[in-house]
């Protein structure tokens, strides 16, 4: 009967439903525990390999940008010399340049437009003006002369 006694012991261990309050609460810890380390571990290898694609990513940006600077570089070249075959090269120059100054203040004009309408995190400002009242226990509303 020993031998049967010492298998029972051996399956309570093993079975949640005999096992003690203490038991269930110790094996609830150390599971949880090593779900989150392992949830960490798994959140950093993704966020390296996220990391790596968006600098590769970034490089072809990068890149692009490069080559598309010096598309417009040479187009407004053959666009001088083009010009310069009707008239003077310094004249020829001057309209290039003139063309590309009216495309930046174009730009600029409609960047600063956009720039005025921007209002940065809004729902965020509002709260944080509403922090110092709610923990004076008032009610958001504005403070006139106070």
């Amino acid at each position: 009967m020993s031998a049967a006694t010492g298998g029972m012991g051996a399956s309570r261990e093993r079975d949640p439903s005999q096992a003690s309050i203490g038991e269930l609460l110790t094996s609830i810890t150390r599971d949880t525990s090593t779900l989150v380390r392992q949830e960490i571990e798994l959140a950093k290898v993704e966020l390296r390999q996220e990391v790596r694609t968006a600098g590769k990513v970034a490089g072809m940006f990068g890149g692009a940008a490069l080559g598309a600077l010096m598309v417009l570089l040479f187009l407004s070249y053959a666009l001088w010399w083009g010009l310069s075959n009707v008239m003077d090269q310094g004249w020829a120059a001057l309209i290039v340049a003139v063309v590309w100054a009216l495309i930046a203040a174009v730009l600029v004009s409609v960047a600063r437009r956009q720039a005025r309408g921007l209002k940065a995190l809004p729902q965020t400002a509002d709260s944080v003006r509403r922090v110092p009242n709610a923990v004076r226990g008032q009610a958001h509303r504005q403070t006139g002369g106070q």
